[in-house]
């Protein structure tokens, strides 16, 4: 099967926004005037939507429903006063967008860890500012009823019962664009805080508790390319399948801005702690299974680069093996369809086009098919980038995006890969 681009009606939108770039329009042969992997938009401007990161349940069990934020601006940082929209867009009603709440707590790049509750048919959860601390939503979206739990979440756990958090305004902090503007951080001049870290949360209680602190983390083991003035923080927690363990990246910004990365592995009490990765070089990440996870690093299995390489979850990582080397990109956003045959992934902009693709992997063949070519204009950058990072359905039949569409900023597109994976 030849790779596919973009239906025609987008791609000649998309011709006509290179050309206003002085950019030219690409080949004919670039697309298909009918692509195999339709898309369709199912949101609409003149406000933009977008859902965030791609390690989470955009789609309702029954796959009707389809999670996203709504937002009235683009290319700045939010600030403490900016509120966004909470709402999901119903497929089987002419994409009709349904607003069921907002949020003060929100970056670009992840939203407000926006999900459907695991476990539940009709229960959202997102994050919120409420006074003086972050905290998280619980709603049924059909009745609107909800609860408020006093702490925010990170990842929550496949039984829906469970979280983990990082400190937020930490984060914030040192990366923007991942955590929440609106409360500073308290360790702002702390490299190494004891009283910030990772905490445990009961969704069902309310109730938490550290379970792994920055200072802790910043004496286990050996940090590649110690200097004095590093300043630790947590960011990217991940429960795997059965939600025994969860990962999270230890990573530390040099007094020059630059950061290095470990990927550690605990319990979901904080214990067992594992670096899994601990040369210094981690990003994004995947499990596959309970004890495999699909991460990007570099100089493993005879490769400098960046690549993808399939951990073992134990000390340093087992027999570390690369995947897909030179198909499967290096840079994207991972995830396993179900059955974990095929891997979803996405690129950043490439060439003068500014093209991302997001794209699947076949992992008993190596084969892999482009889903598409998206334009991103050069003025999403930095913490306002807009990448695609695909989101799977329950089934696996369809991708959910995030992209700019002419005209309209940001907006939710749906690709139909169910001709390939049905």
């Amino acid at each position: 099967m030849t790779n596919q681009m973009l239906p025609r009606r987008q791609f000649i939108a998309q011709q006509a926004s290179l050309a206003l770039l002085g950019l030219g329009a690409l080949p004919l042969a670039a697309a298909a005037a009918e692509s195999e992997f339709p898309v369709r938009k199912i949101t609409s401007g003149p406000k933009h939507h977008w859902f965030g990161y791609y390690d989470k349940l955009q789609f309702d069990p029954s796959n009707r429903y389809v999670l996203g934020m709504q937002v009235d601006f683009e290319h700045r940082s939010p600030t403490a006063d900016d509120t966004i929209q909470i709402g999901m867009v119903d497929l089987a009603d002419g994409d009709r967008w349904i607003e069921l709440g907002e949020t003060k707590a929100w970056s670009w790049q992840q939203g407000c860890m926006l999900q459907w509750l695991p476990g539940s048919d009709s229960e959202i959860i997102w994050n919120d500012r409420s006074g003086d601390r972050f905290v998280s939503r619980i709603m049924d979206v059909h009745t609107k009823k909800t609860r408020t739990i006093p702490y925010p979440v990170y990842s929550v756990s496949p039984t829906g019962k469970t979280a983990v958090t990082a400190d937020f305004r930490r984060i914030n902090d040192v990366r923007p664009g991942y955590g929440y503007a609106g409360l500073p951080d308290p360790n702002a001049e702390v490299l190494a805080p004891d009283d910030s870290g990772i905490q445990q949360v009961d969704l069902v209680t309310g109730e938490a508790k550290t379970i792994i602190t920055i200072a802790d983390i910043a004496r286990t083991g050996a940090i590649p390319k110690p200097e004095f003035g590093i300043k630790h923080y947590f960011n990217h927690l991940l429960f795997n399948p059965d939600g025994s363990r969860f990962i999270a990246l230890h990573r530390w910004r040099y007094p020059n801005g630059s950061r290095l990365t470990r990927m550690i592995t605990a319990n979901v009490d904080g214990s067992d702690l594992r670096i899994v990765c601990g040369n210094g070089y981690t990003s994004h990440f995947i499990w596959r299974d309970n004890t495999h996870i699909l991460a990007q690093s570099r100089h493993f299995d005879g490769n400098d680069n960046w690549a993808n390489f399939l951990f073992e979850d134990v000390d340093g990582g087992g027999d570390v093996r690369e995947v897909g080397r030179g198909v499967l990109d290096g840079g994207g956003h991972l995830s396993y369809l179900p059955g974990n045959k095929w891997i979803l992934n996405d690129t950043y902009p490439k060439g003068k086009a500014r093209l991302q693709t997001p794209h699947l992997f076949e992992v008993a063949t190596g084969r892999r098919i482009d889903l598409g070519g998206f334009h991103l204009p050069p003025i999403y950058k930095g913490e306002w980038r807009v990448d695609t990072h695909p989101r799977l359905s329950r089934d696996g039949k369809f991708v959910c995006i995030d992209t700019p569409a002419e005209g309209e900023g940001r907006q939710l597109h749906l690709i139909d890969i169910s001709k390939v994976v049905g």
